[in-house]
């Protein structure tokens, strides 16, 4: 009888250890899985990928330099969209995310997860912008062209030109010429002083020996190389052309005569949409008329492009110093070495004035 019990007790025991597993495994069971679903979570929230079949591109996110958490939140839905810009916000808050050190521009691509983006706004990594500007004719505009791809304003811009240029050796008249029109890479909360300096850095570099030998061999320094530069970009739009556009002038200044320039009238009235230059406008007093003053005036009429400089730098020998838009409206320039044939290429084309009624 007491081994019958003992077997009993046993087989109860057994049972009871093997109820107490099957609770514990499936509570294990039950935890893992809810482990799982948890990290499935987590990976879902963090990992999932952004996308945009709006722009292959990407979409780019600003975080200006007073941003607030708040305004960081604002700016991350509005380029991402509330579901992907609320991970990439709360996950840039778990880091420690700072405002001010996030100022800048950020490219989200396709593919980015909310955790990159995160990291990436926590840690300050930028997203270089592309900065280009051309047909630019005054410090005004090149503020605002600027100022509308960076995160500086447009006053900031010329007060940092204010700041940097005169210790470069430029006075107002010549700031056009710090600068040179082209791509260029910067990040969007770069400073004013900053950008100005670099630009000025990158003209510098546009002169090199060649081009300061080629400059000095014509008598005239960079400033006034611009300035020439400037001129015929404005005088003719064909390329082609530049070169001799150029050498006119240059026979001109070497002769001792007046540029007589219209675009430099067109620049001192303030008007470059004159189709036809008056007596009036040529009685303009300004130091950028040059019917009226000898020389170059005190600086570009536009911010020259280095196709425009290289043309004047390798402007062809020729004996041409007097020219005159061609009456077929082609855009190109009769020239002439003498007064008479001048004065017979500006009768035809001022008779075609009169015939299309241009005023």
């Amino acid at each position: 009888m007491a081994e019958k019990k003992t077997v009993r007790r046993k087989k109860a025991g057994k049972k009871r250890t093997e109820s107490w597993l099957s609770r514990h495994s499936l509570g294990v069971m039950i935890t893992v899985i809810a482990v799982v679903v948890a990290l499935g979570g987590v990976l879902a929230f963090a990992f999932i990928p952004y996308t945009d079949q709006t722009d292959e591109d990407g979409d780019w996110v600003y975080i200006p330099s007073d941003a607030t958490g708040g305004s960081v939140r604002d700016s991350l839905k509005s380029a991402l969209g509330s579901s992907m810009g609320t991970r990439a916000y709360l996950l840039w808050r778990m880091m420690g995310g700072d405002a001010s050190r996030s100022n800048g521009a950020y490219r989200v691509t396709n593919g980015t997860t909310a955790l990159s983006i995160s990291r990436r706004l926590a840690t300050g990594r930028q997203t270089p912008v592309r900065v280009t500007f051309n047909g630019t004719r005054t410090m005004a505009q090149l503020s605002e062209k600027i100022s509308s791809q960076l995160e500086c304003s447009a006053e900031e811009f010329l007060d940092a030109c204010d700041d940097v240029l005169p210790d470069k050796g430029f006075s107002k008249a010549k700031y056009p010429a710090a600068f040179i029109p082209d791509s260029y890479e910067f990040y969007w909360s770069a400073s004013p002083r900053n950008i100005v300096r670099r630009l000025l850095d990158y003209r510098d570099r546009f002169w090199d020996d060649d081009r300061l030998a080629k400059a000095r061999a014509l008598g005239l320094s960079k400033v006034e190389v611009a300035t020439v530069a400037s001129i015929i970009e404005e005088e003719t739009a064909k390329k082609d052309e530049r070169g001799k556009v150029a050498r006119l002038y240059l026979n001109r200044i070497h002769k001792g005569m007046k540029l007589q320039a219209d675009p430099t009238v067109k620049f001192a009235v303030g008007d470059f949409s004159l189709r036809r230059i008056t007596g009036e406008h040529l009685r303009k007093e300004s130091p950028y008329n040059t019917y009226r003053i000898s020389g170059l005036p005190p600086g570009p009429i536009r911010v020259a492009t280095s196709e425009a400089m290289d043309a004047v730098l390798n402007a062809p020998r020729h004996d041409y110093i007097y020219m005159c838009a061609k009456e077929d409206f082609s855009g190109y320039h009769n020239f002439a070495s003498d007064y008479a044939t001048h004065q017979a290429n500006a009768r035809r084309y001022q008779a075609e004035l009169n015939r299309r009624n241009i005023r």
